[in-house]
């Protein structure tokens, strides 16, 4: 019966990827997978027509360059695993430090309680900006109208009233605004009540009142 390994086969093949004849993709070898190869060659081997010296060497170095690059590999992962844990507490504790400022967030809704409301207006373009303020029923209850501005953020402030000066209800309210006729984003000032860690999707967010928690990297403005 021919024997599994040839007897004068020549150095095993180093790890490799791709698919196999049978369309299936084979996993990487691993420093067992080299060593039980080579042990069974060994066994395999004719007596009277060893493997060459040579070719052994060969296959040691092979062995060693094999565990040396696993080694390496478990090393920079641990590595890049802390220092990404290192940077997500450090970016936490920089941004409880924050906690009580006021910040710009992307938003197109306001919770007014009796109090002004001040937010931003992304201008992309030089042109006439107006915001207008709907209520839950989507009723225009004010246009705010803020001229011409030039590109960039451009706050404005509600003071809470309609269009005839009178107070509104307290509740959520909608902004919309747009600039020369096209419409641009809003934004919404609110205070910082706290920070956290939201896992991988969100990173570090801040819990921003009226609003809820917002990503660091949406933070437009600290004010």
């Amino acid at each position: 019966m021919t024997s599994p390994v040839n007897n004068n086969s020549s150095t095993p093949p180093p790890p490799t990827s791709g698919s196999s004849s049978d369309g299936t993709t084979p996993t990487a070898m691993s420093q067992s997978d080299f060593l039980k190869l080579m042990v069974a060659q060994l066994q395999a081997q004719d007596p009277t027509n060893p493997v060459d010296n040579s070719q052994f060497v060969s296959q040691m170095t092979q062995f060693s360059t094999l565990s040396a690059t696993q080694d390496l590999g478990t090393s920079v992962t641990s590595l890049s695993t802390n220092i990404a844990a290192s940077q997500q507490t450090s970016e936490i504790l920089s941004s409880a430090g924050l906690v009580g400022h006021n910040v710009l967030v992307p938003e197109t809704t306001a919770d007014y309680e009796g109090s002004e409301i001040d937010g931003a207006v992304n201008v992309q373009a030089s042109g006439n900006v107006n915001v207008t303020v709907t209520d839950q029923d989507g009723n225009v209850v004010r246009t705010i109208p803020m001229g011409t501005q030039d590109p960039g953020l451009q706050n404005f402030s509600w003071d809470g009233k309609d269009g005839s000066g009178n107070p509104v209800a307290k509740g959520k309210y909608t902004l919309a605004a747009t600039s020369g006729g096209t419409a641009v984003d809003t934004y919404v000032a609110g205070k910082i009540t706290g920070a956290g860690y939201g896992g991988t999707g969100v990173g570090t967010y801040l819990q921003v009142a009226g609003i809820g928690g917002v990503p660091l990297s949406q933070v437009a403005q600290i004010l």
